[in-house]
């Protein structure tokens, strides 16, 4: 818990692609902390449309952010574009460097994956890309929230796909404020999930549900396997880290 004198800097990143509520669901949580600054920062400070076409507008470009105490990358499809942005994966580099929390949501994992700072970690992702873990030298965990906290001190939180998001997000709020502050921002969003349907994991839906969404997904799935295996290749991670089952 970091003393509730220190005013803290909160930033996400905003890309073109992204899924709205990687963003919008930790935005929620995040935007509550107490004593805190919380910004979207995009490549530039132009607007940019989420996988779905939802408009949203940047507070700054990436260039003109301070250093900031918490780094929120969420995912989307739009992260696979970035994989190889010498810019933006710099800026998650040097951002993260400074940080004492890092908070990746869904496949925003693979970005900080792609920025080399997944080596020795534990970590999750969103389940159909679960699997390319291990290419960027992490070690997968399958459940909905990880925490790996860093021998220098400082604290990587990791929210497998969407609605974790906001799982990982009060974990990390608890984590800066303490776990009432986290309380008093679930009960302000009125956060008790009880959802129709026992069919969020891969483990709990119908087979022929989730035959059908990794068929839908599966060009956006290949072109990550394509990145991952290329960024391991740059990385030197050695083949034998990357085999991992898919759920």
């Amino acid at each position: 818990m970091i003393p509730p004198e220190t005013h803290l800097q909160i930033g996400s990143l905003l890309f073109e692609g992204l899924d709205q509520i990687d963003l919008t669901g930790p935005f929620e949580v995040l935007a509550r902390v107490p004593n805190s600054t919380y910004r979207l920062y995009g490549p530039t400070a132009a607007p940019v449309r989420d996988v779905r076409g939802l408009r949203i507008t940047p507070d700054a470009a990436i260039a003109d952010a301070p250093r900031l105490d918490v780094l929120h990358v969420p995912g989307g499809q739009g992260q696979e574009a970035l994989m190889r942005d010498a810019a933006v994966l710099g800026w998650i580099r040097g951002q993260a460097a400074g940080a004492s929390h890092v908070f990746s949501v869904c496949t925003g994992a693979l970005l900080l994956g792609a920025a080399g700072l997944l080596v020795g970690r534990r970590a999750t992702t969103y389940w159909n890309a679960f699997h390319l873990l291990p290419w960027f030298g992490a070690e997968p965990v399958d459940e909905r929230v990880v925490v790996d906290r860093a021998a220098d001190g400082r604290t990587w939180i990791f929210a497998a796909g969407v609605t974790a998001g906001i799982d990982g997000a009060l974990r990390l709020a608890a984590a800066l404020r303490g776990d009432d502050a986290a309380r008093a921002i679930q009960l302000g969003m009125q956060y008790a999930p009880e959802p129709p349907f026992d069919s969020g994991t891969p483990r709990t839906a119908p087979p022929a549900i989730v035959a059908q969404a990794r068929a839908a997904a599966a060009g956006i799935t290949a072109r990550r396997e394509a990145t991952a295996r290329a960024i391991a290749a740059e990385l030197g991670i050695p083949s034998s880290e990357h085999a991992q089952k898919r759920s």
